[in-house]
């Protein structure tokens, strides 16, 4: 490969298979190992990762976005996608969508007693308002700057001014 086909491949190329996972674990029901695919790259509206769910936890909270739209692909095992207050069955082969608004609060549970491998693909809109309906928290991010918060703990929109 010539140095520009090199420096395309760094841009533009990544091989899940090749990068390291870093594990993400909260117990006792968060544990996956993950890699993030997008980082480094060329792309600017598009982020991608790699989970390896443990069976029987989970990759993150039960919640819902405002902005961003997510695609997820099963790659090998079976499990659960929670949805809209629904349990929906998944596994290798589902390409899963999600859009962005409150019809689809929505958490992946590694329900079998296997790992789940899948991609996890979303645009990168920001500013991105989520919303965690299990713990009522808000949390709000401009990609520099992330806030968490609950609705009753707001500030007044005065607070603090002169």
């Amino acid at each position: 490969m010539n140095e520009n086909a090199e420096r395309l491949r760094a841009l533009l190329v990544r091989n899940f298979n090749e990068l390291p996972l870093e594990r993400h674990e909260r117990p006792p029901l968060y544990d996956t190992r993950y890699a993030q695919l997008s980082e480094g790259t060329a792309a600017r509206k598009l982020g991608a990762g790699i989970d390896i769910l443990a069976p029987g936890m989970r990759v993150c909270p039960y919640h819902l976005h405002h902005a961003q739209e997510e695609m997820f692909v099963v790659l090998e095992g079976e499990g659960t996608l929670r949805v809209a207050g629904e349990l929906v069955p998944i596994r290798a082969g589902d390409v899963i969508f999600i859009p962005p608004g409150p019809e689809y609060p929505h958490q992946i549970v590694n329900s079998s007693a296997a790992p789940l491998k899948y991609l996890s693909i979303s645009t990168q809109e920001r500013p991105e308002l989520c919303e965690y309906p299990d713990s009522g928290k808000l949390s709000a991010s401009t990609g520099q700057v992330s806030l968490r918060n609950r609705a009753e703990a707001n500030l007044d929109y005065w607070d603090g001014e002169p």
